[in-house]
């Protein structure tokens, strides 16, 4: 493990301040909770993740809202957030984070084409998210979509 690496700084900042952190990963399958536990100690801060790949999943394991999913989709700026605020919730952590995408080689559409990425953050009154589309394989869009997600914490750690 890179002493470098965006997961360990992450580890380094979270332990520092006393927070803890959890994942709510659909696209990504757990990768963005693969790389995080790559580093020794990370169970100091990490609590666990969720891994919802089906609706039914991010409903009952996460809270979002059935109307949040027909209205705007499984890839939605809505949905990652919700899914952020749930993991957060359902296990009480400080920050959660949350991935939700089109990894292909199938499932896209026009206005949401194969890459089509969701990312959002989960901090008490600083929730924000950012979307992406990824060129690429499935495995290239799983692994940009996990970094994109340990960058996003990374910058709002950073900041503060």
């Amino acid at each position: 493990m890179d002493d470098q690496s965006l997961e360990f700084l992450i580890g380094q900042i979270l332990t520092q301040r006393g927070l803890t952190l959890a994942t709510a990963e659909s696209c990504t399958g757990g990768l963005v909770s693969h790389r995080i536990t790559n580093v020794a100690g990370s169970s100091l801060y990490f609590l666990g993740g969720i891994v919802a790949y089906a609706n039914n999943t991010k409903m009952s394991q996460l809270g979002v809202r059935r109307e949040t999913l027909e209205q705007f989709g499984a890839v939605s700026k809505e949905t990652v957030l919700e899914m952020a605020r749930g993991v957060r919730h359902a296990l009480k952590a400080d920050i959660g984070i949350a991935v939700s995408g089109i990894a292909g080689p199938g499932g896209g559409t026009a206005e949401k084409p194969v890459g089509f990425t969701w990312i959002g953050l989960g901090v008490h009154g600083a929730d924000r998210a950012r979307q992406y589309t990824w060129p690429g394989d499935r495995q290239a869009v799983k692994e940009q979509s996990a970094q994109a997600v340990l960058q996003m914490l990374f910058d709002h750690l950073a900041k503060g």
